[in-house]
């Protein structure tokens, strides 16, 4: 059996571009950037100005913002299966 993806017809339309060999929605893909960079640089800067903590601090915020982005952001992805003779 072979799967078919239904990302030939975003492919048509324009609204994606290809990441990484797969397909992404520009939209979802700024939103994501955009949230991530937010809680990461809102954790990095409120984290006290000891040595390690604005590393740690920094993390922990990229971690939140991809946590949100994952909820927030949902596949778009449909799989049919289609029958194929094999020989």
């Amino acid at each position: 059996m072979k799967k078919k993806t239904t990302t030939d017809k975003q492919k048509q339309t324009g609204e994606n571009i290809e990441v990484w060999a797969d397909l992404v929605n520009i939209k979802d893909l700024v939103v994501a950037l955009v949230i991530t960079s937010v809680t990461t640089l809102g954790a990095y800067f409120i984290a006290p100005n000891e040595d390690p903590k604005p590393l740690f601090f920094g993390l922990i915020g990229a971690l939140i913002g991809f946590v949100i982005s994952s909820f927030l952001i949902k596949p778009k992805r449909n799989f049919d299966e289609a029958e194929s003779e094999e020989e």
